[in-house]
């Protein structure tokens, strides 16, 4: 009888414990709340190559995922560059200079794949990121500085980048905030970026994957 009774008082806990993360579950606010989705088709991804490569040999899209790789010793993505190699692919249609952007996906990056940049967003007018996440050795850093995710190999994981245009970034990492970037860059035309992106003491093969990429830009009240 008492075998039963706690039993039963365990069963009981256990939903009531279910019922109440639920709950926490449904009613809690996510990053993409006050934003509306922009339409993105295929025209919209601008794949940048190494030089001289067939598009085919850096990149594939099937089934709902897009897989980039470069090697440490491929060209520059233009003959009049000096740049690092790069596989990356830039949104196109919805450059900024105002209000309020926000891009979110899930990411894969393997084991060995070390020293590259994976995810930007790039300042036309200056020339240079206003944000670069990168990765050093299993970690999802700001440029090769401050970490923002450890462990972060061989497993699927959800970016949103939310840009407030002339003020603030923000990182999140599986809808958690992880990191803080003022935008004192100035300037104007930004747009995103993902893929690989050879950085200093880079792996000589580096890899990412995507999906579900989206682009977001805050609801007009």
């Amino acid at each position: 009888m008492i075998h039963c009774k706690l039993s039963s008082l365990f069963l009981s806990t256990t939903f009531v414990l279910f019922a109440v993360l639920v709950t926490l579950c449904k009613g809690g606010s996510d990053v993409t709340d006050g934003f509306t989705a922009v339409p993105l088709n295929e025209g919209n991804f601008k794949l940048q190559k190494p030089n001289g490569v067939d598009p085919s040999g850096r990149y594939s899209f099937k089934s709902g995922v897009r897989k980039l790789w470069v090697y440490s010793n491929d060209k520059p993505f233009k003959p009049d560059t000096d740049t690092k190699p790069r596989t990356e692919l830039r949104i196109t249609g919805y450059d900024y200079s105002s209000g309020v952007w926000q891009f979110e996906a899930y990411a894969y990056i393997p084991k060995g794949t070390t020293g590259v940049s994976i995810m930007q967003i790039f300042n036309g007018d200056n020339r240079r990121p206003t944000l670069m996440l990168s990765v050093y050795d299993g970690r999802l850093k700001f440029k090769n500085k401050d970490v923002i995710e450890d462990n972060i190999n061989d497993k699927w994981f959800r970016i949103n980048v939310v840009h407030t245009f002339g003020e603030s970034i923000y990182v999140y990492i599986n809808g958690r905030k992880k990191y803080f970037l003022p935008d004192d860059q100035g300037g104007g035309d930004c747009y995103f970026k993902f893929g690989v992106y050879a950085q200093e003491g880079s792996s000589n093969y580096m890899e990412s994957k995507w999906t579900d990429v989206k682009i977001y830009r805050k609801s007009l009240r």
